[in-house]
């Protein structure tokens, strides 16, 4: 694969994985705000616990949903041989852990750091998510 299609395809599914994380953040944020109401009124504990799991639940789905997605990209293209290499190179990628033990040819390299900065940029959105969701539901739980 030429330079300028690796940076166009590896921007293509970054892209996509954004969208996924976009959408299924608004989509918390939406059953997070619902179920709070019915949380006011429980105990402390549930009222604070409820929305952090709910929100921590749905990172875990986002960001295995674009593991997986990078994974298929690999499998569909013939990159890896299988979907245990795939998924195993995708989720080592994604969280920039990098082992070392699968690496792709010369001819992709630069799209594969796309499913690194996916990953990075992935993580970082979610963080910032928890810490406004935490920050919400303190003031709601805490403040008077």
């Amino acid at each position: 694969m030429y330079l300028s299609d690796q940076i166009v395809w590896g921007s293509i599914f970054l892209g996509i994985c954004f969208l996924i994380e976009i959408v299924l953040l608004t989509w918390c944020t939406q059953i997070v705000g619902k179920l709070s109401e019915r949380w006011a009124n429980a105990h402390r504990f549930f009222a604070t616990a409820g929305p952090l799991s709910v929100a921590l639940a749905f990172i875990v789905l986002i960001h295995t949903c674009q593991v997986w997605l990078w994974a298929l990209v690999w499998v569909l293209r013939d990159v890896l041989p299988d979907w245990n290499s795939a998924l195993y190179f995708s989720l080592v990628t994604f969280t920039t852990l990098g082992y070392g033990d699968i690496v792709l040819g010369e001819d992709l390299r630069i799209f594969g750091a796309f499913a690194s900065v996916t990953g990075l940029l992935a993580f970082g959105l979610s963080t910032a998510f928890m810490v406004a969701l935490m920050t919400r539901v303190f003031q709601e739980e805490f403040m008077p």
